[in-house]
């Protein structure tokens, strides 16, 4: 019988990160070598393979078996290289067209993150395709492989060498032993024993109690009495700590859907647990008119927090005589509200991001809190008054160094929820996991709250498998489609921002990209820094934008 080719493919662009493709082929070839089929197999292989360059060696070779290593995209397709020594997406269009013409070829193994799809495409043409389901990490890859090879190098079928393969993971302590899947053309029967491991999805996601938990949407403010709100410490500690120290300030940043405002009214209770006066104030509520004139935007100011303190309103008595409006609404606070008032006084500015927008308003109304805050180091009347400021964008408006209220207090920036966090999370909504499922959704969205909490909501009520949560998630009308909406208009209305993130989302390492544009990707919740460079900040935003942008 003469021997079948094994065709190795690989390929890692110079703009993807580096991978250990040398170390797969020789062992590969190491465990072919060793096994009792030697002869019956002919490994050849194709180093940085462009697209010529595969059609080219399936014409000279005509192999049984074609084994690619390298870079998947999901839909996006199968990472090659141009001429460049680039990325060059192959779609799997392409690929299942082109294999149709070689029926020689019996198995594709995709060795690629998310090359389940390409799998998908080709098997109407090939017998066995095996591809990726998600991620896969080096190690995983590698042992996946070489299980496969060396099973197939002492006689066994595909299935069988498959299951092998999924083995050789298992062994090694992996968590990624349901992340190979195996595709079987039509024609052909299905495997009659399943893989040792059960698919990621085929263990539901069900109550691990007998009482049903009570869940909540995932929109929004998080109650305070929810059990939904994870706390992320230190952070709600040294809120709690600061808000009660005299003449205090507390600035909370983050992207929106972080939490801020959950964080901002936790901080407010506490403050009232400790007999202080709170007061939540979003701008909001403040409409365009009202923001395009100082004077007015100040009135409405004070008397948004009056009626808030359920006091009479006496702006009249305040407003006229003093020169400057600033000056005015000063002396409202501190010969009226502060002076009135029989404990301290934490004032809450939620959204404070609507000024932004109006400069002329900004400059004044941020260096008039600078002035507070500092009057609240020596003056008694001052130091009733604790300032928590709230935002999601970075300040862009001129402000001096000295008149800014974003340069003093305790900074407070919030993060993404940790492993530990996630877990608790998860049990909360009383789902339960495997390994890998959970695998499977850190690498979609990370530990944004709000995207995890949409997913595991959705899961907890039995509405979604996380197979179908995958599949759906990076498109528009998936569960994730206004979010992701959102951000794509947003940057369309930036073209540099849009310039700068279509370098980031194509790349498979991370890319440094201008100082600002950074800047401005992060604040937007778009990127994470990596050192001086950014990568996307999930699996989500990278799969959507690949093929929006």
């Amino acid at each position: 019988m003469a021997a079948k080719t094994i065709l190795i493919l690989t390929a890692n662009p110079s703009d993807t990160s580096r991978l250990r493709l040398d170390k797969e082929v020789r062992e590969i070839q190491e465990g072919l070598d060793l096994s009792s089929g030697r002869d019956s197999f002919e490994v050849v292989s194709q180093w940085a393979t462009r697209p010529d360059d595969l059609r080219r060696a399936l014409l000279k070779y005509t192999p049984q078996i074609v084994h690619f290593s390298g870079h998947g995209s999901g839909s996006n397709g199968l990472i090659l290289e141009n001429d460049a020594g680039k990325a060059k997406p192959v779609s799997s269009k392409a690929l299942s067209s082109l294999f149709s013409l070689f029926p020689s070829v019996e198995c594709v193994l995709f060795n690629a993150c998310y090359s389940q799809v390409q799998a998908e495409a080709v098997v109407e043409h090939v017998n066995y395709v095996v591809g990726m389901t998600n991620a896969i990490g080096d190690q995983a890859a590698v042992e996946f492989a070489v299980g496969f090879y060396d099973a197939l190098g002492y006689g066994n079928p595909v299935p069988f060498a498959y299951k092998v393969g999924l083995s050789a993971i298992a062994l090694e302590g992996l968590d990624e032993v349901a992340t190979p899947i195996l595709k079987v053309r039509d024609e052909l029967e299905e495997p009659s024993e399943p893989p040792p491991d059960p698919e990621p999805d085929s263990e539901p996601a069900v109550p691990k109690t007998d009482k049903p938990v009570v869940l909540e949407e995932p929109e929004g403010l998080v109650p305070l009495d929810s059990p939904f709100y994870m706390e992320r410490l230190p952070i709600e500690t040294d809120c709690y700590e600061t808000v009660v120290r005299p003449g205090s300030l507390i600035r909370i940043k983050a992207p929106r859907q972080l939490g801020k405002t959950s964080l901002l009214v936790r901080t407010l209770a506490h403050a009232r647990a400790q007999g202080f006066e709170t007061v939540r104030l979003s701008f909001q509520t403040s409409d365009n008119d009202t923001l395009n004139d100082l004077d007015e935007f100040l009135q409405w100011f004070c008397c948004s927090v009056t009626e808030e303190l359920d006091l009479e309103d006496r702006l009249a008595d305040y407003w006229k005589g003093a020169r400057g409006i600033v000056r005015r609404c000063q002396r409202y606070f501190e010969r009226y509200l502060l002076t009135e008032l029989d404990k301290p006084l934490v004032l809450g500015l939620d959204e404070v991001d609507q000024v932004f927008e109006h400069p002329q308003i900004a400059t004044d109304f941020f260096g008039m809190l600078r002035v507070w805050h500092e009057e609240g180091k020596t003056n008694p009347i001052w130091r009733k008054l604790q300032l928590v400021i709230v935002h999601s964008k970075e300040v862009y408006v001129p402000l001096s160094i000295n008149r800014s209220p974003f340069n003093v207090g305790l900074p407070i920036e919030l993060r993404e929820l940790n492993d530990n966090e996630i877990e608790a999370l998860i049990t909360r909504h009383q789902l339960s996991l495997t390994p890998h499922q959970k695998q499977q959704l850190i690498e979609l969205v990370g530990g944004h709250p709000y995207l995890l909490r949409a997913a595991l909501y959705q899961l907890a009520r039995g509405r979604m498998s996380l197979t179908q949560l995958l599949e759906e998630a990076p498109t528009e009308g998936g569960l994730y489609g206004d979010h992701l909406r959102r951000h794509l208009l947003n940057l369309e209305d930036d073209n540099e921002l849009l310039s700068a993130f279509k370098q980031v989302i194509p790349a498979y390492r991370p890319v440094q990209i201008g100082s600002t544009e950074s800047f401005k990707l992060h604040s937007m919740g778009l990127v994470k820094y990596d050192g001086n460079a950014v990568v996307p900040l999930c699996g989500l935003y990278r799969q959507y934008f690949q093929s929006r942008l």
